[in-house]
């Protein structure tokens, strides 16, 4: 990896928990229960107060999205992110040989990274690749794709570009469950720049040095756990199950099995291997022995950086927990999930930029990438650090106000109305009559 670069959109683009709560009012579908609902999810979800929102939403135009509005979203962070890439690096467009574009709700013709290839005048051979359906994971998949076209495609340069359109794709239906998506997911992406040029070793950032992929499609509760449906209604949506979680456990448990042996020194493995046996042996998987078992392998004898994907507050707990991580292990992905919320496929790349910012990348650290995504799927993969690093990349405006201590972690709207007693409900009842009394009028 040469170089990477996130996406940060301006100022006016800031979705906080104010401007949430007016796009959820203009919603007249919702009932207060629903309402409610929104906003207690939004005050649990992780994320602060200076995420970015697409501007079709911003504007009003979350009920009726165009073309223009989805192209506008891509054109943004694409080229955005890869002029600073070039810039940064030193290395054309003209050098690029292959082109790996992960958007998975929007596969517009011509494609995405035909767009590209016309916007900076790239090599009539050029190798393009666009992935679409994949999540939150994506950009896992095309690193991998990457890694296996470099066995084909000697000395090459290759160009991944992961990001997600939020605004063609905002549900405006009444389904708690598909309502989750507006509260998570937010705009942003991120352009890699990686090769297999021995010459540019030096210049390297990091070195990929395993990656792994698990799908569980084949499971029908896993396949519908995370899918882009139309509610009864017949609005469109992202669906979120109850399965979700099960599906992610099990497609995790899956490709650590592979991915483990490879990173884990023998004495780690050959420990945990002795316990298990004596364990099964003396009978003692219980509940609580067993659940002993399962933390007992202890990744950070391979692993020094941590790069969870912040997907919500409730992903990054989850994965924490079954890990055995410190806070400090966590904290780079919590920072993430509050300053830019989850912006899918690029989100591994804000929890990375911000170990850098941080300065705790040191040569021959290795960063373990996990990844949970649509279909169902897991993927993940081992990066070690070629140098030490210390740029300050997307975060360098905001470093100064991070971490955030767990008290300012608090959604303002948590403080603002307590849960404990009726006084959302009214200021609920209040602005929802508000809202159908303008709009009778």
């Amino acid at each position: 990896m040469l170089g990477y670069e996130c996406f940060k959109a301006t100022d006016d683009r800031k979705l906080d928990t104010e401007s949430c709560v007016r796009v959820v009012m203009r919603n007249r579908n919702l009932g207060l229960e629903q309402y409610r609902f929104l906003l207690q999810t939004m005050v649990n979800s992780g994320l602060g107060e200076e995420t970015y929102g697409p501007r079709s939403v911003l504007a009003g135009r979350e009920e009726t999205p165009t073309l223009k509005d989805a192209h506008e979203e891509m054109d943004e962070i694409m080229f955005e992110t890869l002029d600073r890439l070039f810039l940064k690096t030193d290395v054309s467009p003209s050098d690029i040989d292959i082109l790996v574009v992960d958007v998975s709700l929007f596969s517009p013709a011509p494609s995405l990274t035909a767009r590209i290839v016309n916007r900076y005048n790239m090599r009539g051979n050029i190798k393009t690749f666009s992935l679409s359906g994949m999540g939150c994971s994506a950009s896992m998949v095309a690193v991998d794709l990457v890694q296996q076209l470099f066995k084909s495609y000697k000395n090459a340069f290759a160009v991944v570009v992961s990001s997600e359109t939020i605004g063609p794709h905002w549900y405006c239906g009444k389904e708690k469950s598909m309502m989750l998506s507006n509260c998570l997911f937010r705009s942003g992406g991120c352009s890699v720049l990686l090769t297999n040029k021995s010459c540019f070793k030096h210049r390297a950032l990091m070195k990929l040095s395993h990656s792994v992929r698990t799908n569980i499609g084949s499971n029908d509760e896993a396949y519908g756990c995370c899918i882009q449906i139309e509610d009864k209604q017949g609005y469109n949506g992202f669906l979120l199950t109850r399965d979700l979680t099960k599906a992610a456990a099990k497609a995790f448990t899956m490709n650590l099995k592979l991915l483990v042996p490879k990173i884990l020194p023998i004495q780690e493995l050959l420990r945990f291997a002795i316990i298990s046996i004596y364990k099964n042996n003396k009978k003692t998987a219980a509940p609580e022995s067993s659940s002993s078992s399962k933390t007992s392998l202890n990744l950070k004898t391979g692993i020094d950086h941590f790069c969870i994907h912040p997907g919500g507050r409730a992903v990054v707990d989850g994965l924490g927990k079954s890990l055995g991580l410190t806070e400090y292990d966590l904290e780079p992905a919590r920072m993430a999930l509050h300053r830019f919320g989850n912006t899918s496929a690029g989100g591994l790349w804000y929890v990375l930029g911000y170990m850098e910012a941080k300065k705790r990348l040191k040569k021959g650290d290795k960063i373990l990438m996990i990844s949970l995504g649509a279909g169902f799927m897991c993927n993940n993969c081992v990066w070690e650090v070629m140098k030490d690093l210390g740029n300050g990349n997307v975060w360098k405006d905001c470093l100064d106000r991070y971490p955030v201590s767990k008290k300012n972690l608090i959604n303002p709207y948590a403080v603002k109305y307590s849960w404990i007693n009726d006084e959302c409900l009214n200021f609920v009842r209040m602005d929802f009559s508000n809202l159908i009394l303008s709009s009778t009028s």
